[in-house]
């Protein structure tokens, strides 16, 4: 077994770089049915192949590192300050969190940088949707489509034009890709003008919009118990601090599944399972990268926004935010559905202290 492996690459000034992979014959993915096992030398290999489209989604904005300790098997954890050792050649960008605790995260925006978090033992790389000279205010409306237990893929498919129709309406220009497991991901380029809260409250509007039309097929139901068998619209993707996969990322799963963007007319032909690291580079090649002009031509959020105030016209408000960040205003009891009594909540969905529950009753 090799000891350790020197990467020749280019900074983002073009200056030659070199990394250094340690191990680079550690199994990161196993063998399974579709494939050979993945080495970390394999792993830096695909890098080097799909290095320019990948950086297209990463460079320039903050990315945190989905990270394994003795392969995808082993122990896995999230980076989001940059690991120890950051490259002399690499940068970072100072973000701030929903409890208002700000820090560095690292920038990806070379593929010498992108090698050396490989080295780190980097499996998918999460950027966030904003730009480093401006970490508030997103540049891209991001859709996550979750299939539940029993959907096929072709029923994501059919959500997914669905929604490609309610953008186009809203005055957005949609792309999709592939997530690498069983949903789909639909962006969507936007002049970065609105701050985290309003971009979150604009994909509400499109999501609800959407489950009006689809009623039986889509939900934007927050508790798994409401949804059935329905395509869950995650709206909370576009909440500050969540991040989706990046395009061309490996996905930590059995086959090392890539997530890979595909034309609208390609989505209903793919097989997602097919796409992996040992078949992805050929693929691009053949196919080229559907996203290259994703950022060409960026539309304004108005259209996507004016449906969440319609919404609020028609009485409908917020909805739940992820359980890490802080209670928001007007946000829905943060209990299941099926535990909530109703006695313990006031109409804006606060708890009921017990003694004030006592006193309405003496009332």
């Amino acid at each position: 077994m090799a000891d350790a492996l020197i990467l020749t690459s280019q900074d983002a000034e073009g200056h030659p770089r070199e990394v250094r992979l340690s191990s680079p014959d550690k199994i990161v993915w196993p063998s399974t049915d579709q494939g050979r096992a993945i080495t970390k030398a394999d792993l830096a290999a695909y890098l080097q192949a799909v290095a320019e489209p990948m950086l297209g989604g990463l460079a320039d904005r903050p990315v945190t590192l989905q990270r394994v300790r003795g392969g995808i098997e082993g122990e896995e954890f999230y980076s989001k300050n940059p690991p120890k050792g950051v490259p002399a050649w690499s940068r970072t960008t100072e973000v701030t969190y929903p409890s208002g605790r700000r820090h560095p995260q690292l920038v990806v925006d070379d593929e010498a940088t992108l090698l050396w978090t490989a080295q780190m033992g980097t499996v998918t790389w999460h950027p966030w949707p904003v730009r480093s000279g401006d970490n508030d205010r997103p540049d891209e409306v991001r859709i996550d489509l979750d299939p539940q237990p029993g959907r096929a893929f072709a029923d994501v498919v059919e959500a997914a034009l669905g929604l490609r129709e309610v953008m186009l309406a809203a005055g957005l220009t949609p792309f999709v890709k592939t997530t690498g497991s069983r949903g789909v991901h639909v962006f969507a380029p936007v002049r970065p003008r609105l701050e985290f809260l309003e971009v979150r409250h604009a994909v509400i509007g499109l999501a609800r919009e959407l489950e009006r039309e689809m009623p039986d097929l889509v939900t934007t139901a927050w508790w798994k118990e409401e949804r059935g068998e329905r395509i869950f619209v995650d709206f909370n993707q576009a909440t500050r601090d969540r991040t989706l996969a990046a395009a061309w990322s490996p996905r930590i799963l059995p086959g090392a599944p890539v997530s890979v963007p595909v034309t609208w007319e390609q989505l209903a032909e793919v097989r997602p399972a097919e796409l992996t690291v040992h078949t992805v580079p050929a693929w691009l090649g053949e196919h080229g990268d559907a996203w290259a002009d994703l950022h060409a031509a960026p539309a304004e959020i108005d259209g996507a926004h004016a449906l969440w105030e319609a919404d609020l016209e028609r009485g409908l408000g917020e909805l739940n935010f992820p359980p890490d960040h802080p209670k928001m205003p007007g946000e829905p009891p943060r209990v299941q559905p099926s535990k909530k009594v109703a006695e313990h909540w006031d109409e804006q969905g606060r708890r009921v202290e017990p003694e004030v529950r006592r006193r309405r009753g003496a009332d």
